[in-house]
């Protein structure tokens, strides 16, 4: 309480107050939201700390103030873990192409992981995740090895990068927000039972990593019931790459996915979608294309027969903000 009282006459000091985000406290300074307190990382040693997990390990347990980790331009060759008990964490970067955290483990896909956030309400911006282990020069048989493993619900990331080959990014569960970030990868590269938007998204297909003939897929979507409210919805992305590749296959018997107004190059097969393990249950699968262009959605006739038209209520449903969040989460935070 001593340390709350000296804040707030500080606060009175230089002209800013405190306010609250989600119930949590942030510092308002004329129309801007701020975080509470800024770490620095930079491998150079001039900095709060000279690695990423070292300045997430700073963040007191059960936080309930923003902090902003703000992590200088290079590779950070670390695994990161943001634990469930450290929420209210901003994680920002100098740049997609500029910070990268990156590791090459491929144990099982539960611990090999690059970058793992298991807490509620994060933020990344401005960085990437590298899983280095599907590389081509490196000339290891192929596996799973995933770069980033989210699972914390209000998770949000703008500008950020996903890099690897198979099981790139999985998306495990919550209500997670995607904005103008690029995910790359061949086999199941998006996916996981999380409640996901994608919106003006790059998806970059990796198809020259993998093997002559193979077909890749983009998403492996693991909704397990008619009545769970997760799945990804793909909004202004841009679907790209080498080689050939499904739109999605089902990891669970209810996967449900939707592309809407997205750029389809000609790495999309002409048949869309693949059934499985669950042929002859494909009813059961939400696999819908709306108002999509580009020489892959131009071959739509010959789609697979199963796949969904959504009526127009469901689509707006599916494509508004809404339906990750009803709460305005995604506009009441500091960064």
């Amino acid at each position: 309480m001593a340390f709350l009282r000296w804040y707030y006459f500080c606060a009175l000091l230089v002209g800013f107050e405190l306010g609250l985000a989600n119930g949590q406290y942030y510092r308002q300074v004329g129309s801007k939201k701020l975080p509470y307190q800024t770490f620095t990382v930079d491998q150079s040693g001039h900095a709060n700390f000279s690695t990423v997990q070292s300045a997430v390990n700073a963040v007191p347990s059960n936080n309930k103030y923003w902090i902003c980790i703000r992590v200088k331009a290079g590779t950070y060759r670390e695994k990161v873990i943001i634990p469930y008990d450290k929420q209210y964490i901003i994680l920002k970067g100098e740049g997609m192409r500029k910070t990268w955290i990156e590791w090459d483990d491929h144990d099982n896909v539960a611990q090999s992981p690059t970058f793992t956030s298991q807490a509620d309400n994060f933020v990344a911006k401005s960085i990437s995740f590298r899983n280095t282990y599907n590389n081509p020069e490196n000339k290891n048989p192929r596996a799973p090895a995933p770069a980033a493993m989210i699972s914390g619900d209000k998770s949000a990331f703008y500008r950020c990068g996903f890099y690897g080959l198979q099981d790139t990014l999985w998306d495990v569960q919550g209500r997670h927000y995607y904005n103008k970030c690029t995910v790359q990868g061949a086999i199941d590269f998006i996916f996981g039972a999380g409640q996901s938007m994608f919106e003006n998204c790059s998806i970059a297909y990796f198809g020259e990593a993998i093997e002559p003939g193979l077909l890749g897929y983009i998403t492996a979507q693991g909704r397990l019931g008619p009545y769970d409210s997760n799945g990804f919805v793909f909004k202004g992305c841009s679907v790209h790459g080498s080689g050939s590749t499904y739109l999605g296959r089902p990891w669970r018997a209810y996967s449900r996915v939707i592309f809407y107004n997205s750029n389809f190059s000609h790495v999309v097969n002409p048949t869309g979608w693949d059934a499985w393990s669950y042929i002859g249950s494909e009813q059961q699968l939400t696999y819908a294309e709306h108002d999509c262009f580009g020489s892959g959605a131009a071959n739509a006739s010959q789609r697979v027969g199963w796949s969904k038209k959504l009526s127009q209520a469901d689509l707006n449903q599916f494509t508004s903000i809404t339906y990750i969040d009803n709460e305005g989460w995604l506009n009441d935070r500091p960064f």
